[in-house]
């Protein structure tokens, strides 16, 4: 009976792993949904003496897309922002650029083709990513015009994404 003991572990740890592996961590909830958005003064990446202020954010929705210079995903899904700041200029982008180097996130959206962001604030330390209960970047928020948080997505976002979830979502809000 004892030998059985170590074979009934494995197949509780196999069971909890094919359950996790089974979930998108794109659907990962937010407690902070229908919540204010975390209050925050960062510096800005460009002129860190011009700081980016939560408070001075609202008054129409906008996107918080959480990204990093060493982050992998956030390349592909950096084009998708660039994309969908094209299409519609009307699209208020925040970047919170999180516990980086600001050099090197500077030489990698030049590299990258710029900026798709109106404003870039810096989180060298992370504290501005724990208030939002990040798991990690990117992910991207749609913040409504009273800065309450309105969707979270973790992940990549990819432009299919953006056309039938995060534009409608925006669209939405702006409609209110």
């Amino acid at each position: 009976m004892k030998r059985f003991i170590p074979l009934g572990i494995f197949l509780v740890i196999v069971m909890v792993l094919a359950v996790g592996l089974t979930r998108d961590p794109a659907k990962l909830p937010s407690a902070l949904i229908d919540k204010p958005l975390p209050q925050f003064t960062l510096p800005g990446l460009y002129q860190p003496e011009q700081v980016v202020v939560s408070d001075e954010l609202g008054g129409e929705p906008w996107v918080l897309n959480i990204w990093a210079s060493w982050c992998v995903a956030c390349v592909a899904e950096h084009q998708v922002f660039l994309d969908w700041k094209q299409a519609d200029p009307a699209l208020r982008l925040v970047g919170l650029n999180y516990k980086d180097d600001t050099t090197q996130a500077k030489q990698w959206l030049q590299r990258l083709g710029g900026s798709p962001y109106d404003h870039i604030a810096v989180d060298q330390v992370g504290s501005l990513g724990i208030d939002l209960g990040i798991y990690g970047v990117p992910e991207t928020f749609i913040v409504s015009a009273d800065n309450f948080i309105l969707h979270r997505f973790a992940g990549s976002v990819t432009e299919q994404d953006v056309q039938e979830l995060l534009a409608p979502l925006l669209e939405q809000e702006r409609a209110r």
